[in-house]
């Protein structure tokens, strides 16, 4: 007995057993992990036992946990046939959003492989990124679809993170000319000019969280080059008043931490052929007592117009160590009273 790889139903049905054999050995090996600690992650997290037998896993557990635990089996199988490898991040990714899933939708820029197959691929110059959670594929998907995008929800999620991902491929495309990355710089308030340097080096540890995504997706050498060209550009939200950005990516994060009229200002520098994605958390405001957040109030105003999205995010998207999610949960439910 054999299975494609490409094929996300079980071979056999075995006295309440499920059987699933690969013809490549090599690959299972990678499938199951050093020490089958693939297969610890999948158990654990679908409630399923998994066995080897050479070529054949057998899948103990309740029936609907063993259907999809044959499903992730082979769509991570699949994945090693195509030529790429798996870790915790792509196991995670597996067992949350699944294989062979609708929405094959077509996005902009066909060679970036969108949604092919019902799989979400970003490729970066180092890198290939995939949403891991269903509200991060509808976030992706929003992000070619709008013009303005508001990605909104706890830390850890990869708002801003899938953002500058998308600005990247887009870049990479030729499809905008830049990428610009913003932050209010709250915490330095008053305190801004006693840090030591010039103006950048008081600003850039507020930045440093946007420098590390770009990193993760472009050598540092062409990172270096584009930014000395302006081609990307990091700055505090101050910096971007007077401006109109045109043919750019422009991505303000921290946005909770942005006042109504910082965030009016914002919003009104978006130019022609240029996409602009706020992200926030509305649990994580800075701003002195008695300001408002522009975040909320923008989300008040834009909720209804045409050619904006709002992406929404909770401690389940959490795609850092599990035991954020269960932080957030925690604070979540102090704030509701439990």
């Amino acid at each position: 007995m054999s299975v494609s790889a490409l094929t996300p139903s079980p071979i056999a049905e075995d006295n309440g057993d499920t059987l699933i054999e690969f013809s490549d050995n090599r690959l299972l090996i990678d499938l199951c992990g050093e020490f089958d600690r693939n297969l610890a992650q999948i158990e654990h997290a679908l409630d399923v036992h998994i066995q080897r037998r050479g070529n054949l896993l057998t899948l103990h557990g309740e029936a609907p946990a063993r259907a999809r635990a044959a499903e992730v089996l082979t769509a991570l199988y699949a994945r090693l046939e195509a030529g790429r490898g798996i870790d915790s991040g792509a196991i995670d990714g597996a067992i949350r959003i699944g294989a062979g899933e609708e929405g094959a939708a077509r996005f902009p820029g066909e060679q970036m492989e969108l949604f092919s197959g019902g799989r979400v691929e970003l490729r970066t110059r180092r890198k290939i990124v995939e949403p891991r959670t269903q509200a991060q594929r509808a976030y992706v998907a929003n992000l070619f679809k709008h013009e303005l995008n508001f990605g909104i929800g706890p830390a850890g999620t990869g708002k801003t993170y899938l953002a500058v991902a998308v600005g990247v491929t887009m870049f990479i495309a030729g499809q905008v000319d830049k990428i610009i990355l913003s932050r209010p710089a709250v915490e330095a308030g008053e305190r801004l000019g006693f840090l030591p340097g010039d103006m950048k080096e008081k600003v850039d540890p507020y930045m440093q969280p946007l420098y590390d995504a770009l990193g993760d997706f472009l050598p540092g050498k062409q990172l270096a080059r584009l930014m000395e060209e302006k081609r990307i550009e990091i700055a505090p939200l101050a910096f971007m008043r007077g401006r109109t950005l045109s043919n750019a990516f422009i991505v303000l994060d921290e946005a909770q931490n942005a006042t109504a009229m910082q965030m009016k200002m914002f919003l009104t520098r978006l130019g022609e052929g240029s996409r602009m994605v706020v992200t926030g958390d509305r649990s994580q405001v800075d701003l002195p007592r008695g300001v408002a957040s522009g975040l909320g109030d923008a989300e008040r105003l834009l909720k209804s117009v045409e050619g904006v999205g709002f992406s929404y995010f909770t401690a389940r998207d959490v795609v850092r160590h599990p035991l954020v999610a269960r932080i957030i949960e925690a604070y979540d439910a102090d704030d509701r009273g439990e």
